[in-house]
């Protein structure tokens, strides 16, 4: 009796310190406990796994087996019969799952690398990877790194999107962090990377709140902010301290537009006359301040009432299609928004699209709206992005230019932070007008 006793009262006291040690410091039970015991599970069940997600693959094989054959004595019918055994070599069908290799622990799961059967593509683990979700029981699975003959499956044990706190900013110059991404790690925007964005989304899905984001990100930097918002002003207005420059009409667009493609020529000659490529390699004193450009709602610059404002939209399409192809290298970045881009607006939308190497996603009313955000890169991009559901507002798709993708949630940012922001840092808004006819005299490099 008091064995039994001091038995429960070990396995209570162990249940209690597992408990504590989860409910304390997830992270390292998470490590010590967590991972090993879900390590296990995974290499027990993969074949069965892999069998019902269809990714085995029968492999002919050539077996020994022992064949019993049945012989009669010669002597007498009646006599009992001898069995002899005779190994024989067979060729038999032996399904095969893809190998597994190492399990590598996650913060949130862990990753796996895998090895594909001849004629198998990536396409055929993003099918099964629901499925394979499901009968691991995690939140979702994920096909990534992919290489020659070999996918990586990325496994995460709960949405980090359910709630998202940002990190402090980096301070590091045009580089902002909206929000977080699904593996857990900051999203982190660089425009000297990255350096023109196509921000998409219905209305309440999280649109103009990364806006928000942005605009507190870069209002403490040395950057001039100029604001194209076709609603009347209503969008960007409040922010008006920290913007150089705002257009709110499409008569100031084109006149804003113009300017713009000016400066980028003046620093397009500075960078010419000392033998730059850009502006970053000019020395420090001739380097120009950089500019951010936020465009709300862009379609509304290539819509047309009558033809009468046909020659007003073409120069405007043509004017921001410009400073998108020649600003990456003179300093000038373009983050453009809006809840309906279509190749219906006009060959100007596809053509700046094209130009547009950074891409966000939220939820959209209409399936060409995401198609012109992540069409053209990735197929399952797509699909991801058509399955945000509509009561997740900050939920979207990221695609950068090298092709990756990844869910992300930007970080909830009032429109008074916003405003507060633009007004702690008004003094740092260069003047629009001393900006733009502030390029230094061309000299040639001696």
């Amino acid at each position: 009796m008091n064995d039994s006793l001091l038995v429960l009262g070990v396995l209570a006291a162990a249940a209690a310190g597992l408990w504590a040690w989860r409910r304390f410091h997830p992270v390292s039970f998470w490590y010590g406990v967590g991972f090993p015991a879900r390590a296990v599970l995974v290499y027990l069940t993969w074949h069965h796994v892999a069998s019902g997600c269809k990714l085995t693959r029968n492999r002919r094989r050539f077996r020994l087996t022992l064949d019993a054959i049945p012989v009669v004595g010669p002597a007498s019918r009646s006599a009992a019969t001898v069995v002899e055994h005779k190994r024989r070599v067979r060729r038999v069908d032996v399904e095969r799952s893809p190998r597994l290799g190492i399990l590598r622990p996650t913060r949130l799961g862990w990753r796996m690398r895998l090895r594909l059967h001849d004629g198998q593509v990536p396409a055929d683990y993003e099918k099964a990877a629901e499925g394979i979700a499901h009968a691991w029981r995690v939140h979702s699975v994920r096909v990534v790194d992919v290489r020659p003959g070999r996918v990586t499956l990325w496994a995460t044990m709960r949405d980090p999107l359910v709630e998202v706190i940002t990190a402090p900013e980096t301070g590091e110059l045009l580089t902002v962090r909206p929000g977080k991404l699904e593996n857990g790690r900051d999203w982190v925007i660089d425009f000297r990377a990255v350096p023109h964005w196509l921000n998409v989304g219905a209305t309440q899905s999280g649109k103009s709140n990364m806006a928000n984001a942005l605009l507190k990100g870069l209002a403490p930097q040395p950057v001039a902010l100029v604001g194209f918002d076709l609603k009347g002003g209503v969008e960007f207005t409040p922010y008006a301290p920290r913007l150089s420059a705002l257009a709110t009409t499409r008569k100031e667009s084109v006149d804003l537009l113009v300017d713009l493609v000016g400066e980028v020529e003046n620093r397009m000659a500075v960078c010419r006359a000392h033998g730059a490529r850009n502006v970053w390699t000019l020395p420090e004193d001739l380097r120009p301040m950089p500019i951010v450009v936020l465009v709300d709602e862009v379609a509304e610059l290539f819509l047309m009432a009558d033809k009468s404002e046909k020659d007003e939209v073409a120069k405007t399409a043509t004017a921001l299609l410009r400073v998108a192809q020649l600003g990456r290298a003179f300093a000038v970045y373009l983050v453009v928004c809006g809840q309906r881009v279509g190749s219906d607006l006009g060959p100007g939308v596809t053509a700046l699209r094209a130009q547009l190497s950074g891409r966000v996603c939220h939820h959209v009313n209409d399936p060409e709206t995401a198609n012109m955000a992540l069409g053209d890169l990735d197929p399952a991009a797509l699909d991801a992005a058509r399955a945000i559901p509509a009561e997740t507002p900050g939920v979207c798709i990221v695609a950068g230019q090298d092709g990756s993708w990844h869910r992300a949630r930007s970080v909830y940012v009032p429109e008074h932070e916003a405003e507060q922001a633009a007004r702690d840092y008004a003094h740092l808004t260069p003047d629009w007008e001393s900006l733009v006819g502030s390029a230094p005299v061309v000299r040639p490099a001696a």
